[in-house]
């Protein structure tokens, strides 16, 4: 499987930008499709997911500014998930990853975990 983000950029402090995340590949099932972050100089940190039944999480920090979603449209390839930000802070500035939790036909039946390369989100003051 591959997974790819974009959508990423430089916004105001206030602003909204939505990351797309898309992945493709041999996924024969999906469990999570997850967001995280890793600002400068700092580790990797989570920030919401979004279960195959739609069920959310979200980080205390992005709780009530950020909103994660699937696309379920038949017409789109592969599988997508979106997360939506606003009210952005220049705390917000960090490396944004896609990690998706998915069983592929060579994954031996287990769920393992595919992240992308990153998307930067830059927040100026």
């Amino acid at each position: 499987a591959q997974v790819a983000e974009s959508g990423g950029g430089l916004v105001q402090a206030g602003g909204s930008l939505r990351l797309t995340c898309t992945a493709t590949g041999d996924i024969a099932k999906i469990d999570t499709m997850d967001w995280y972050r890793q600002p400068p100089g700092k580790q990797r940190e989570f920030i919401a997911r979004i279960f195959d039944n739609g069920e959310t999480k979200y980080a205390d920090s992005v709780r009530g500014r950020w909103f994660i979603s699937r696309d379920r449209s038949i017409y789109t390839f592969g599988h997508v998930a979106y997360l939506q930000m606003d009210s952005l802070k220049p705390d917000d500035t960090a490396v944004y990853y896609c990690a998706v939790n998915a069983r592929t036909a060579t994954s031996d039946g287990y769920f393992v975990m595919h992240w992308g390369r990153g998307t930067q989100v830059t927040v100026s003051s």
